[in-house]
């Protein structure tokens, strides 16, 4: 009779073959550490910075600098960078609606966008919600790969779409040279078409970041650094920052305003760990992929493959095995480790989503957590790992709890 390894023997191992991966996803936290002491060195932070403000915000020196390391770290000329921002998906909608007029055409360069953006486009949700198709805007959309030129071509289309991690969809996360790629070949036939990247997960994965005329993303992922408590950022060129301003507050205010308040300290903070916190993910990933494709599952991307954001999938088959997964990592988790998570009506998800997220930031997606529909093939999306330690306990639960499902 075959003998299969056990948990333990397939632990030992994958801590001795991984080490390579694991010395690549350290240099790469090297490189991007460096550049961001150096973006706080050029901007002067200094303590007085992290002071609270109140009221307007008016000539918030902390505020202010943040946004200016921002932009220096992510390579753009302006950056928004606002504790009221409270999602991805409201960042991704501050930028849509502050870019796009009543006529104009949003094209989807990468498929569909991740579910949450749904409703905000008008795909989903009642007439009448404030959707961007309540406001006229058009939507369009082409699988990643597909030639764009003719429907560039469209004089209305004003914002080309990309999202760089895969969302729900069962295709293969962007590198930052793909997206930028892709952005130069956007501008070289439509200069005047603004570029939008769904930058989330995938911040300081690579060395560099992509090209955009707007990058977005969530705080409470990877740029966050598991300190930011809440807040998003838009970062690219200073009309598109502009733009975007205007939406964030109103037109004529723009970034000028907005306090502060307790959140400086933790935003410049959170900024700091990013790059550091992003590798001890990504090896967390890496460490899964491993532990999970010795197991027999299907896995993307596999371990030694390229990396480009902090997401791994673990195609499980099953609805039961795919729950079990997620209540491993629950009960692996340093917060609410006794709950038992179950498949929930999430809103803006078309179907019931279990999630588990022991963090200690709610919804901290850089922090040790898991998630996906319930719909074929039952595939989790996992991610986070705030230290690889705790990652790789994380993950060994979740194996324990998916091989007593199958058993």
């Amino acid at each position: 009779m075959k003998r299969y390894p056990t948990l333990e023997e397939i632990d030992r191992k994958a801590m001795s073959i991984l080490r390579e991966q694991f010395d690549k996803a350290d240099a790469i936290s090297f490189a991007v550490t460096g550049r961001v002491l150096d973006a706080f060195r050029e901007e002067r932070v200094s303590e007085s910075m992290f002071a609270m403000t109140s009221g307007y915000g008016y000539g918030d020196r902390g505020r202010d600098a943040l946004e200016r390391v921002w932009a220096r770290v992510f390579g753009t000329e302006a950056a928004l960078v606002r504790h009221t921002i409270v999602s991805g998906t409201h960042a991704l909608t501050i930028g849509l609606f502050g870019l796009l007029r009543p006529g104009d055409v949003l094209l989807s360069l990468t498929g569909k966008p991740y579910d949450t953006l749904d409703e905000v486009i008008g795909i989903t949700g009642e007439p009448g919600s404030g959707s961007l198709r309540d406001f006229g805007v058009e939507y369009r959309e082409l699988q990643l790969g597909a030639d764009f030129t003719e429907a560039l071509a469209d004089p209305r289309v004003k914002v080309a779409f990309l999202q760089r991690s895969k969302g729900y969809m069962d295709r293969r996360t962007l590198s930052a040279a793909e997206l930028t790629e892709l952005y130069r070949k956007i501008k070289a036939q439509r200069p005047d078409v603004f570029v939008v990247v769904d930058n989330c997960y995938g911040e300081f994965v690579c060395e560099a970041e992509p090209e955009a005329d707007l990058l977005i993303g969530s705080l409470i992922k990877n740029p966050g650094g598991g300190i930011a408590e809440t807040g998003g950022y838009l970062a690219g060129t200073r009309r598109a920052v502009e733009l975007a301003s205007y939406r964030l507050t109103s037109p004529g205010l723009g970034a000028e305003v907005g306090p502060g308040l307790v959140h400086t300290k933790s935003m410049f903070r959170g900024l700091f760990f990013a790059p550091h916190c992003v590798a001890q993910a990504v090896k967390t990933a890496i460490y899964a992929a491993y532990v999970f494709e010795e197991l027999g599952f299907s896995v993307e991307p596999r371990w030694d493959e390229p990396r480009y954001d902090i997401i791994q999938t673990v195609r499980l088959g099953a609805p039961e095995l795919l729950c079990a997964f997620c209540r491993g990592i629950q009960a692996g988790s340093p917060v609410d480790a006794f709950v038992t998570p179950e498949p929930w009506d999430m809103p803006g998800y078309s179907d019931q989503v279990i999630m588990a997220a022991g963090t200690f930031v709610q919804g901290g997606s850089l922090e040790l957590s898991a998630d996906g529909p319930l719909r074929p093939p039952y595939t989790a999306f996992f991610q986070g790992g705030l230290t690889f330690e705790s990652g790789r306990v994380g993950v060994l639960s979740a194996a324990r709890a998916v091989i007593e499902a199958m058993n």
